[in-house]
């Protein structure tokens, strides 16, 4: 019972608390760009979830089983990004053959979560609190809901602004930094909360 209960504080945590994008300002390319339709917005939300949660495992693999052990702790960052390469290549692979719809929707999108520093930085996160495995993978998990949520709901703040009438200078990206702001200091609320 009590790890169930660190397990929903990590969930609160990682997603409203600690949020990737607008709490730690990770992850703010794919935030931004690809935030303007609903459907693909949960596509690269739900392929940013898988990333950050096999990342985090095989991130933690490689730097137990391979970099402490020869003492190359020192090559975490090239290792972990050479491994987010990867897994991303196997994602758009797949999103490629299985729904080629989204694949052309994302875009450039998709291999740019190659480059997304919130997968970079879940998996030096996990690493630097010393968490153990499990707690990796769900920390990955829940930092890739989190990115997820904010995602779909800037994708759907920005579909009705379509429809809005917006003076010309602030349309397109200038009033989408004003929506990005405000939601950061919305959920800045949470900071508040006593966890544990």
């Amino acid at each position: 019972m009590e790890y169930i209960a660190k397990i929903l504080i990590m969930a609160v945590s990682s997603i409203f608390i600690n949020n990737f994008v607008l709490s730690r300002f990770l992850g703010l390319c794919p935030y931004l760009g690809v935030s303007k339709k609903l459907d693909s917005a949960f596509g690269m939300g739900m392929a940013v979830i898988f990333v950050m949660a096999i990342a985090s495992a095989f991130t933690w693999l490689i730097n137990a089983y391979l970099l402490i052990p020869t003492g190359l702790e020192y090559l975490q960052t090239i290792a972990f990004i050479l491994t987010i390469a990867a897994l991303v290549q196997f994602v758009e692979m797949f999103i490629q053959k299985s729904a080629p719809a989204l694949y052309k929707s994302l875009g450039v999108y998709l291999p740019l979560i190659t480059t997304n520093c919130a997968v970079l930085g879940v998996a030096v996160i996990n690493i630097n609190d010393h968490l153990n495995f499990l707690d990796s993978i769900l920390n990955g998990f829940f930092g890739g809901v989190g990115f997820t949520l904010v995602l779909l709901m800037m994708a759907g703040i920005r579909e009705r602004l379509e429809k809005a009438e917006v003076p010309k200078s602030m349309q397109g990206m200038p009033i989408a930094l004003i929506i990005a702001g405000c939601m950061a200091l919305a959920f800045l609320g949470f900071a508040g909360l006593k966890l544990g």
